[in-house]
């Protein structure tokens, strides 16, 4: 019988012990994994769950026939947009007051970053948060409080889930097998998303920079 200290430690352990999981669970491992992304982008209080290396775990393991890539790939997205869905919804029902009230539910720090970047880069930032752990909990949820339209966060949404999931899904079926990819993958996936915003930011510097001159 396992406790809720053991369980705990599981899931937050998940990318460490999968392959042990896969053994004892066979199947199942599928609904537990679906389970920890969805609560990952979908209940801002979730937002220590492991995300980018437990997809680029998993897919090692499709490599090694341990798991079918394209059933974990269709899970693992959806997993991503409902649970990006339910955060803009809940978003969306407590709005700007989550600003002004105390929730101690809620990590007020990380809360005011991700609307700042999401002030700067709109839409943007539901993509691109996707690859940033912690920030990527809160972007749907401040796009729900911001009043951004249903339709347009829906399309963002699925790009991001798209990307995230067949991205680092597919790099640790064909990179899984390398260590230093496999070290160091926060490393260089925040350096990915580095130089995606970069390019954003020159921009609109280049832009006020005409205005100004």
């Amino acid at each position: 019988m396992v406790d809720f200290a053991q369980l705990l430690d599981i899931v937050l352990n998940v990318d460490k012990a999968l392959g042990t999981l896969i053994a004892e669970y066979g199947t199942l491992i599928y609904a537990v994994l679906f389970g920890i992304i969805f609560g990952e982008t979908g209940l801002v209080v979730l937002p220590f769950l492991p995300g980018d290396t437990l997809l680029f775990i998993a897919g090692a393991f499709c490599a090694e026939g341990a798991l079918n890539i394209w059933v974990l790939m269709t899970l693992l997205v959806t997993a991503a947009i409902l649970g990006n869905t339910v955060n803009y919804w809940i978003g969306a029902a407590i709005g700007q007051k989550v600003f002004t009230h105390d929730y101690k539910w809620l990590d007020k720090q990380a809360l005011q970053k991700t609307h700042a970047f999401f002030e700067k880069h709109g839409g943007k930032t539901i993509i691109l948060c996707r690859f940033v752990p912690i920030v990527r909990t809160f972007a749907p949820f401040v796009a729900g409080v911001s009043n951004m339209t249903f339709a347009k966060f829906q399309f963002f949404n699925i790009t991001g889930a798209l990307i995230w999931v067949v991205g680092l899904v597919a790099a640790g079926y064909f990179f899984g097998g390398i260590p230093l990819i496999r070290d160091h993958l926060n490393t260089i996936v925040l350096i990915g998303v580095g130089a995606a915003v970069v390019p954003v930011m020159l921009g609109g510097l280049w832009k006020v920079a005409k205005k100004i001159f």
